[in-house]
């Protein structure tokens, strides 16, 4: 089973896609955005979340890292 949130690799113009459950939730281009999203899906405590890999799959790049490399 995958997590429900994956944080897409960085965009080449910056920031991060955000799914949740397979729905677009927005870009992000800093953790405080994640946190905002998972705040609006309903998700209390989304700090604590973003380093846990059962909730959260940082794909194609360093997690926290928002710029492309």
């Amino acid at each position: 089973m995958s997590a429900p949130i994956v944080i897409h690799r960085p965009s080449p113009t910056r920031g991060r896609r955000v799914t949740i459950r397979g729905q677009i939730a927005g870009l992000a281009y800093d953790d405080r955005d994640v946190e905002e999203f998972l705040r609006r899906a309903g998700l209390p405590d989304a700090d604590q979340l973003l380093d846990d890999p059962a909730w959260v799959e940082w794909r194609g790049g360093r997690a926290h890292q928002y710029q492309a490399a």
